[in-house]
Parts: C-alpha cells; structure tokens; sequence
C-alpha cells in the first residue's frame, strides 16, 4: 500500500461511493504516486465500480475482489479450486466489464444480408450460466462425497471437533500441534482454504477426529459463504467447536462477533464451543483456564506455536466431550472398536 484516504460520510454516494471532492483527491494522489490500482475496504456496486474506474483512470478493487483474489491465490485442492471459481463467477455475473477478453466477438444473420449477432456481454453471460452450472454439479459430487465420510466417521462414534475462527487466528498451527500434522500454516490471510481432517487421542474422551477449516473475516462475501457451504458444513455437523481467538489482536472482540455472526448463517449457531486464546506468546501471558458459572470451561489461553497451554487445552476437551459420552455418543465400547481397527 502506498498511501491510504480516508473518508466518513453520512452515506454512500450512489454514483461513487466517496464524495465528488474525495474522488478528485483520490484521482490526484494515483496520479501523483503512479499508482495502477486503487483498492476499497468496502463492496462496491457494480455502477459504483465502473463510475470510479472511468473517473479515476486506474482499475479499482474493492474488498470482496480482494478476497476472492487472495482465495484464488490460496486454493490447492481440487474442491477448492472449484469453490473459489465459482465465487469469483458469481460475482462478475453482476458487474460484466468486459473482462473475458478470451471471448470473441461474433456475428450472426444468413448470407450477406445478416444483421449482427450476439453482444459480447450476452455472449459473456451465457458462458458464465453455463460454467456456474458446471461447477454446481461437480461440487454437489464433491459434497456427497463428503458426506458419505462425514457419515462413516458417524458410523464408528467417533466425536468430531472443529477449528474455527478469524483469519490468521493461528488455526493450523494449533492443529498440527494438536494431530502432529504437517499442514500448512503461514503468518497470512488465508493459509487455508481446504478443510483438513486427522485423528487424534485425547486423554478422557478418546480418539477425536480434528478439522481445520477455513477462515472468517470482516465481510466476507456471501458468495463465498454459499461456494464453501460444502467444506464449512463440517463446522455444522462438528460435536464441538474450537473458536480459536488471536488473543493479541486489538479488535480480538470484534473478531469474536463476526465468527459468530458466520456461524449463524451457516447454521452452526447451536454447536457447542470453547473459545481457544490464542499467541498468548505475544502478551507474555501466562496459560489460564476461564469457568462458566456453572463450572464449565469456557476458554483457554494457551500459545500453539509454543506448546504452552497445551495440556490445559486438552484436559478442557476431555471435560466438553465426557458430557456426550455419558449421553450415549459416542459409547465406550465403540471408542475401543476403534482403537481396535486404527
């Protein structure tokens, strides 16, 4: 980032988004710094995006093409891949710029006397319906594939555990520190987007299938959310959630609040879960356990890329999970017949 505005008003301009005059002030220091991308921290509509491009000369970003480029960069696996296309479609379904140059331009009619044929944006369109189809289809495979697993899993009563959080909340190297899985983890905005699964025992509650699954951020467009329904359903059908919390955060709180508002939406809103403190290391704290009223444990300060706190984090599982046991699921002697077949 070179230089940053900043701008309040009352409410967005319908035609720009800022006022005319932060518009020229914007267009004056792209033009003073040779900028060749003015990027938004807010979802632009599509006049509002094709207005400050012709205006301001550069192309213009806002914050959900932002993040469906990084998602793009990120994506590894086959289904990923899939669910980021599929994104990135949708949403330029509703701003057609022109941006599939790919596209010729045809003509139609018969013999010489034929008018012109289809626009490029109807041609545009059309591919777009056709692709989005396309990949619909292929992620519903994907998912019933997903399920079957998920189901099989159900099948040998083992208790399923889920890390969700904020973006950069440190989840993949919780969970390899708590599996001894070589996932990638990486000090930047979605490391992960695949949803890894790996089991692991756990003292008191037994074998316990762990999840990674990608993470949340202010504003995240609801196109994502619909494209990652598929990988964020194990969040839904998880036993217990680990909401992992950058505890060195200064917006730690509104962090929290947009998880949970993410949870809600993708109907995970009821699934048990213990908040997990994380890079304790950064605040040279030390590793606390925080009690309900009731005596349950809430919360876990610990430092996953340290090991600190670690066993505190374990000894927290084993106390969520016992409950269900003794409600019948999973049962004692199917954690055996587990262990027996592992």
């Amino acid at each position: 980032m070179v230089e940053r505005v900043l701008a309040r008003r009352d409410r967005p301009d319908s035609a720009f988004f800022l006022g005319r005059g932060k518009v020229d002030e914007v267009r004056a220091l792209a033009e003073r710094t040779h900028a060749d991308t003015v990027m938004f921290d807010v979802a632009l509509s599509p006049v509002q995006q094709r207005n400050l491009e012709s205006e301001l000369k550069v192309a213009v970003l806002d914050r959900t093409s932002l993040i469906l480029a990084i998602f793009a960069q990120r994506a590894k696996s086959r289904e990923g891949k899939l669910q980021v296309e599929l994104a990135q479609l949708e949403h330029l379904s509703t701003r057609l710029v022109r941006g599939w140059t790919h596209l010729e331009r045809q003509r139609g009619g018969l013999g010489k006397t034929g008018g012109p044929g289809e626009k490029q944006i109807e041609l545009d369109r059309r591919q777009i319906v056709h692709r989005v189809k396309l990949l619909r289809e292929r992620l519903r495979t994907l998912h019933k594939q997903r399920r079957t697993q998920r189901r099989a899993r159900a099948r040998r009563d083992v208790f399923n555990v889920s890390l969700v959080g904020y973006t950069n909340a440190g989840k993949s190297t919780l969970f390899n520190a708590l599996t001894r899985a070589d996932a990638y983890a990486a000090d930047q905005l979605f490391a992960t987007l695949d949803t890894t699964s790996r089991r692991c025992f756990i003292e008191g509650a037994g074998e316990v299938v762990l999840s990674d699954t990608v993470g949340f951020v202010r504003g995240l467009p609801h196109s994502l959310v619909a494209a990652f329904k598929s990988t964020l359903e194990e969040a839904v059908e998880a036993d217990l959630l680990l909401h992992v919390v950058d505890a060195s955060a200064a917006t730690r709180d509104a962090q929290i609040e947009e998880v949970d508002r993410v949870l809600e939406e993708i109907g995970a809103g009821e699934v048990p879960r213990l908040l997990v403190f994380n890079k304790i290391d950064a605040l040279d704290r030390e590793p606390t356990v925080e009690h309900d009223p009731y005596g349950t444990i809430r919360a876990v300060f610990v430092s996953a890329a340290t090991g600190v706190g670690l066993e505190k984090l374990r000894d927290a599982l084993a106390q969520r999970l016992l409950p269900m046991r003794d409600l019948g699921t999973p049962t004692a002697e199917s954690m055996a017949r587990v262990g027996a077949t592992a």
